[in-house]
């Protein structure tokens, strides 16, 4: 039997805050970036946060599996996974990181049978927390007392979706028409869907490539704020795809 670790999000968020002070002086610090085998990019930032990340969860988690973005880029991920793990990305948002851009976040989320039962998910440029607690999702400054994060009511004629900044112009359009929102805001990493967990956006449709690691911690915060996460063709989104790599397929995250 899995052990009952349904409500440690608090948990993770402390950890996610701790490696987000240690990456935040590496943000505009002009580091190096390099290249993985799947061309994309990895800096000092991400290497550092991970080895703290997976310090503090051996410690507090022991003998409970972690795949990580960039342990399983230079090992590869394992051939199958228990019903419970942790899924780690130390920077998600390294392009916008490097860039200058606040968009980057810390991810930390607990899966049990294929569902992330809890999360964290820190912004370390602009100082936001937002984590699963008590079947809830909150949001905190660093520090701070959280505030209960709630996912709104589709506003008709008024819906914001997030997309990615290099998506073209008549992607966006496309997209627009199928799903009916509004207005488009360009933005990077999982904080999409924490925007949609406290009620700044509507929806987040992701037709393209995306690893278990990069979205399974954004996940957990907008169910428990009342919203979804579907795959395109509306059945349960699950993860410890170990067969696949952990890659994901398309996805549509919506609010309440």
């Amino acid at each position: 039997m899995p052990l009952d670790l349904t409500d440690v999000g608090s948990i993770l968020a402390d950890i996610c805050e701790e490696a987000g002070r240690l990456v935040l002086p590496l943000w505009k610090s002009g580091l190096t970036v390099h290249t993985k085998a799947d061309s994309s990019p990895v800096t000092e930032a991400d290497r550092r946060g991970e080895a703290l990340i997976l310090e503090r969860l051996g410690a507090a988690f022991p003998g409970i599996p972690v795949i990580s973005e960039e342990d399983a880029s230079e090992f590869g991920t394992p051939d199958a996974i228990g019903r419970q793990f942790f899924l780690v990305d130390p920077v998600d948002g390294t392009k916008a990181f490097v860039r200058g851009d606040p968009n980057f976040t810390v991810n930390i989320a607990l899966v049990e049978d294929g569902r992330p039962i809890a999360g964290a998910v820190t912004a370390p440029a602009t100082d936001e927390t937002w984590f699963t607690s008590g079947g809830a999702a909150w949001k905190r400054a660093s520090g701070g007392s959280a505030v209960m994060a709630l996912a709104r009511p589709w506003p008709d004629g008024a819906a914001i979706a997030l997309v990615s900044h290099t998506m073209k112009p008549e992607t966006v359009q496309a997209l627009a028409d199928k799903y009916g929102f509004a207005t488009p805001e360009p933005m990077d990493s999982s904080i999409k869907f924490c925007r949609i967990a406290e009620g700044s956006a509507d929806i987040y449709p992701r037709h393209g490539p995306t690893m278990e690691w990069d979205i399974a911690a954004g996940h957990a915060v907008l169910i428990q704020a009342g919203g979804s996460v579907v795959a395109e063709d509306g059945s349960t989104f699950v993860y410890g795809k170990a067969d696949k790599g952990f890659r994901n397929g398309w996805f549509i995250a919506r609010g309440a």
